[in-house]
């Protein structure tokens, strides 16, 4: 009888409730097993990696700079040549102001990157229209806050011909009140993870993916951004990326300038 009732109220909810409602809550429950699978995959690659020496998936700074794409086939190159050296990539995320109110944002975003890059906003006023992008990611939080920034100042964002935005970079990307990518840019997503020398238990992990996952979602659905781009990154485990073609770019809203963001031509 219990169970009668439940699905006569399931059901009647179904039939009350507008179409809109019902798609974004069969997403959060997409997302929401996106966050099981994203445990479990890293659980095995935890495991997988145990004995590799140098290797250590809790801490972002032994991780490949630049992963190979996730593909069927097997491991992939980048879409196009990325000209950033990787030592210079694997830096602290350092900042440099160019002619016409560009600040170029190169190098890792470590802890604590939010509260330099916010000084350096404050100490450079209006100047600042763009910040371009080149940086393999590094700390969520610190690319949540850098995007929150970036929507309340107005300034728009960009990567660069031969720029890297990958892991928690296209976050601080999506924050542009314009948003650019050049042909020949990299754009890449994947997985979040345990950043911090703590070693988490397996609730305790799925509570924290769970409690980022939600944010950056929120984020990302207030800069309107298409919930597509941020399911990619968790169906990716953090060993691999996803290369976002410039289809997808534009797909997704990452862009906001569609005609300056080319299309790849067929082979």
């Amino acid at each position: 009888m219990r169970l009668e009732t439940a699905g006569q109220r399931l059901k009647d909810y179904v039939l009350s409730t507008d179409d809109g409602t019902l798609i974004r809550h069969a997403f959060y429950a997409l997302l929401a097993a996106a966050i099981v699978l994203a445990v479990i995959d890293w659980r095995e690659i935890s495991a997988a990696n145990a004995e590799l020496p140098g290797f250590d998936p809790a801490q972002p700074e032994t991780m490949p700079v630049l992963p190979p794409a996730l593909t069927e086939g097997g491991p992939q190159a980048p879409p196009s040549e990325i000209t950033t050296s990787i030592e210079l990539l694997k830096q602290p995320i350092r900042f440099e102001l160019q002619p016409g109110g560009v600040l170029l944002a190169q190098g890792a975003i470590e802890l604590g990157a939010a509260a330099r890059f916010e000084q350096e906003i404050a100490a450079r006023g209006e100047y600042v229209k763009t910040v371009s992008l080149d940086s393999p990611g590094g700390a969520v939080g610190d690319a949540l806050a850098m995007s929150k920034l970036i929507r309340e100042r107005k300034i728009g964002t960009r990567v660069a011909s031969g720029a890297l935005c990958a892991s928690s970079c296209p976050i601080i990307m999506a924050g542009g009140v314009t948003r650019e990518a050049e042909d020949g840019a990299v754009i890449g997503v994947h997985q979040v993870f345990n950043g911090s020398k703590e070693k988490l238990s397996p609730e305790r992990a799925m509570s924290e993916a769970q409690r980022t996952t939600a944010g950056v979602t929120r984020h990302l659905g207030d800069m309107g951004i298409k919930p597509g781009l941020w399911l990619h990154a968790m169906e990716t485990p953090p060993d691999r990326l996803y290369y976002l073609t410039p289809e997808e770019i534009k797909k997704f809203a990452l862009a906001t300038t569609p005609e300056k963001v080319a299309t790849r031509k067929a082979k």
